[in-house]
C-alpha cells in the first residue's frame, strides 16, 4: 500500500508536476493529496470521478450550488477531513 501512495506523490505526469510546483511556490502550501489522486492516471479514475462530482454538485437540483458546497464542507468537518 505504501508504494502506491508514494507513486501518487511522485509519479505525476510532467505538466502536473510543473503545475504543482508552481502552485506550491505561489500558495506556500503543498498541493492536497486529493488533487494529486485525481490527476494521477486520470483516465483510470480522475476523469470519471470528476464527471460524477460535477454532476452532483453543479447540475439541476432542488438546492443551490452554494448549499451543496456547504453540505460537503459540513460533512467533511464531521469526518475530520481537511478537504
Amino acid at each position: 500500500m505504501r508504494a502506491a501512495l508514494k507513486k501518487i506523490e511522485t509519479g505525476q505526469r510532467f505538466p502536473f508536476k510543473l503545475l504543482f510546483a508552481y502552485l506550491t511556490v505561489k500558495n506556500r502550501v503543498r498541493v492536497p493529496d486529493v488533487v494529486r489522486t485525481l490527476t494521477y492516471r486520470p483516465e483510470v479514475y480522475g476523469k470519471a470521478y470528476n464527471k460524477w462530482l460535477h454532476t452532483i454538485t453543479r447540475e439541476d437540483s432542488g438546492w443551490a450550488v452554494g448549499e451543496r458546497e456547504l453540505f460537503a464542507a459540513f460533512t467533511s468537518q464531521l469526518n475530520q477531513c481537511p478537504f
